[in-house]
């Protein structure tokens, strides 16, 4: 069982990204229970104040993130494999639709990840429960 970074897990606390119960418990560890290695890209501007999948209004300075297949409201660590920052977001939304990549990050967890100038970046998606 792989730990959470202990700077990345706080971060989550203190956001209030996942729920306490599932974030307190045998040494406040959270368990990975599905690791993804992939491109990421980010979406902003365009959408902001749309709807998503979910029926939840589109915030790009949100923690959020768009998935193909992982259930809304699913949490995931998204680490940038260039720089090594991490950040927790939760699903919201269904894409990427362009072919090749695996999670489209809101342009907040973009920015917290340090590819909002490139655009996408390679990544490893964990998904934590």
């Amino acid at each position: 069982m792989k730990i959470i970074k202990p700077a990345v897990l706080c971060t989550a606390l203190l956001l209030g990204t996942f729920p306490l119960t599932t974030a307190l418990h045998a040494q406040d560890t959270v368990a990975v229970v599905q690791t993804l290695t992939g491109t990421a890209s980010w979406y902003g501007g365009k959408f902001h104040g749309r709807r998503t999948a979910n029926g939840e209004t589109y915030n790009q300075n949100a923690l959020t993130a768009a998935h193909r297949y992982l259930p809304f409201g699913t949490e995931v660590v998204v680490t940038n494999q260039n720089n090594g920052e991490s950040v927790v977001v939760r699903i919201n939304d269904r894409g990427p639709f362009t072919g090749g990549r695996i999670i489209d990050l809101s342009r907040q967890a973009a920015s917290e990840i340090g590819m909002i100038n490139s655009g996408t970046a390679r990544v490893t998606v964990e998904v934590i429960g």
